[in-house]
């Protein structure tokens, strides 16, 4: 008889950018429950660390080089920490880095769970675990983050700004593609936030492709919110929302009111997906880098630890990432408070409790059930 053939071992090479503040920090508290799984789910992992941000430019003058982007392309993916400074002029690393690179990757869509889990306590008392779980699709490349735009008469008493919204029918497509198969994965509701009443051209291009792309998905109940109206109904009524599917300033503005309702910035996390797979794409937690606590071991890992888990997701790892969201649900119910002294526990001990928990799952078999989580959902999506 012939001996089996060992599977052989999958490897996935990460570009590690900690950043600034406290990016380095919760970067580091994710590694051992990162390596706790190749070890359980038998795959490997190769981190190379990158200094991206504002120590680097600092000390080189340099942001986000064309070398470096050729080195980071040829990586499976980006795991990022948070960028900024004080000591440099604000936006400089956010458009010269971040924005960078998600335009050169075409990461196109950003993708923001907001769910509240079980333990924690959200600010809103209505938000409770069974109403606050949805998905946030933010355009990632286009809208009024392409930079255009210009000032007449700088510095006078007549000064005129003007800034540019890029909207591209092609652009908007992949991004709303995206959302419907995601919702078909879910509840099969999808919506689109905009202000098309105000916003005419824009709302109307971002309207007829719902509508159009829509009609190749006929199960997916389709409504529309204008964005002053979400900052009104997501908070109280979250359960109205399954995925959401919007432009780039608003999705940046209504994530971070998604990451209040479901407990704080520590705990939120995200994807900035690069949909062709012919580019890496990168995975964040939304938080800043937080330079007045840099150091003292107050930030909350959960959020990059959650970030990890759709990192392995679209790795085509969903057991791996579903034994991450697991366990990083798990430890965040003990803890007494979302960040900050309060902890009790050090961002690194936080990120080891996440650890010890994987091992003890998979010595006892035991899993936390989430039901159906973003990371299978993304996973399905991603490699269907």
């Amino acid at each position: 008889m012939n001996a089996r053939t060992e599977d052989p071992i999958r490897t996935h090479r990460i570009a590690v950018v900690p950043g600034d503040g406290i990016g380095p920090e919760v970067v580091d508290a994710s590694r051992p429950a990162l390596l706790a799984l190749a070890k359980r789910f038998r795959f490997k992992l190769e981190f190379t660390e990158y200094g991206l941000g504002a120590a680097h430019f600092t000390a080189t003058g340099e942001l986000l080089t064309d070398e470096k982007l050729d080195a980071l392309r040829r990586h499976d993916a980006v795991f990022f920490g948070a960028m900024g400074d004080p000591s440099v002029k604000p936006g400089l690393l956010e458009r010269g880095v971040i924005l960078k690179m998600r335009v050169a990757f075409q990461q196109a869509a950003n993708v923001r769970p907001v769910r509240l889990y079980p333990g924690v306590q959200s600010p809103m008392k209505s938000v409770t675990p069974e109403n606050c779980d949805l998905i946030i699709v933010r355009e990632n490349t286009e809208g009024s983050y392409v930079g255009g735009g210009s000032t007449m008469l700088a510095g006078t008493p007549y000064a005129v700004a003007t800034q540019d919204s890029v909207n591209t029918a092609f652009g908007i497509h992949r991004v709303v593609d995206f959302a419907f198969r995601l919702a078909m994965q879910r509840r099969k509701r999808l919506t689109l936030c905009h202000k098309k009443n105000v916003l005419v051209h824009a709302g109307e291009l971002w309207q007829q492709t719902v509508d159009t792309v829509g009609r190749q998905y006929p199960e997916v109940t389709v409504d529309y919110v204008h964005v002053d109206a979400m900052c009104f109904h997501l908070p109280l009524t979250p359960e109205r929302f399954d995925v959401v599917v919007t432009d780039n300033l608003f999705g940046d503005i209504i994530t971070d009111l998604g990451a209040m309702i479901q407990g704080g910035l520590g705990v939120s996390a995200s994807a900035n997906l690069n949909l062709d797979g012919n580019a890496p794409s990168m995975f964040e937690p939304i938080h800043g880098s937080a330079p007045d606590i840099a150091g003292k071991g107050w930030a909350n890992p959960i959020g990059a630890l959650l970030s990890g888990a759709m990192m392995l997701s679209s790795l085509g790892e969903p057991a791996a990432a579903g034994a991450l969201e697991s366990a990083a649900v798990a430890v965040l119910a003990q803890l007494p408070g979302p960040s900050g002294p309060s902890m009790q526990a050090t961002t690194a001990e936080v990120g080891q409790r996440v650890a010890d928990r994987i091992l003890a799952d998979a010595t006892n078999g035991s899993t936390l059930d989430l039901g159906s989580t973003i990371n299978t959902q993304l996973c399905a999506v991603l490699h269907s």
